[in-house]
């Protein structure tokens, strides 16, 4: 009976998951009349309907409502603890999922897992490039890397790189057309590149330091972007000024096809720091990352 119900609640999860028998099956790899008639067995057992079911739609009653909430986090536990056991292994295995700017992903990680994943090549990384703060619970990330060691509650945070300095420049072009602005309220009138950022429905705001004066400056301009490449190439184009990340424009000023300027209003910023949930045990392949990340003072 016990090994029966097992199998049949976590088809009976996956359907009210997806609230869709066509999707829940092919997640399952099985039919979907397999699974119509699985669940349907699973409810006359039990003598409760689990699950109310229209032409378009399939979603759970008060009673499977109530399972799902029970049973998702303890099916969870016993898949932490599955996945815990693999650190007995001889060699470390599994799939860690980061999300990540695309800067900290080129500049900071992908240099530091470079070394290590030649050492376990049983580690899989997936490495998706978000500017947005993600929810990597709901997302199904291990991790998320982000500035700054402000996170959510439940989170831990662990710094991955030395402070940041960001740097505002442009091309020559545009600095000979319109001059260099002077103090970041100068802004208002130039050309800027902006940032969208889709977890905070609008464009990113500029912020300056300066002897303890923090600014904040909402810009204007022609081009909006959605990752820092394509900002510093309308920049290169003579569009406007970009705020990146001093690293990502290094070669671009060393050469002067960018100028910065403002570089008295911007100092080093906290670095980069990697998160993630504080109860969750992890993994020997997560373990191995977190470690090649963390950032040696």
């Amino acid at each position: 009976m016990l090994r029966e119900n097992v199998a049949d609640l976590l088809f009976f999860l996956a359907v009210a998951r997806e609230k869709s028998f066509t999707r829940a099956a092919a997640q399952l790899g099985v039919s979907q009349s397999a699974l119509s008639h699985t669940v349907r067995q699973l409810e006359e057992r039990m003598g409760v309907r689990l699950l109310t079911r229209t032409t378009r739609s399939v979603n759970p009653t008060p009673a499977g409502e109530r399972l799902l909430k029970s049973l998702t986090p303890r099916f969870q536990e016993i898949e932490d603890e599955l996945v815990a056991v693999t650190e007995y292994r001889e060699k470390p295995a599994g799939t860690v999922r980061l999300t990540a700017m695309d800067y900290a992903i080129n500049d900071i990680i992908w240099p530091k897992l470079a070394k290590v994943l030649k050492v376990y090549p049983d580690i899989k990384v997936e490495i998706v490039t978000s500017y947005g703060f993600t929810d990597i619970v709901a997302e199904k990330f291990d991790a998320g890397i982000r500035m700054g060691e402000s996170v959510s509650v439940g989170m831990v945070a662990s710094r991955i790189s030395p402070d940041i300095a960001y740097a505002v420049a442009a091309s020559p072009e545009y600095i000979a057309s319109l001059g260099k602005p002077n103090v970041p309220q100068d802004l208002t009138g130039h050309k800027c590149i902006n940032l969208r950022l889709p977890s905070h429905g609008g464009n990113y705001v500029w912020e300056f330091e300066k002897d303890g004066q923090d600014v904040r400056v909402r810009v204007e301009g022609q081009i909006t972007c959605t990752t820092g490449p394509q900002i510093k190439a309308v920049a290169l184009d003579g569009y406007g000024l970009c705020y990146l990340p001093e690293g990502m424009l290094e070669a671009e000023l060393r050469a002067g096809t960018l100028v910065r300027v403002l570089e008295d209003w911007t100092p080093p910023w906290t670095g980069y720091h990697i998160y993630y949930p504080s109860r969750r045990q992890p993994s020997a392949a997560f373990a191995i990352v977190l470690a090649a990340l963390r950032h040696k003072s």
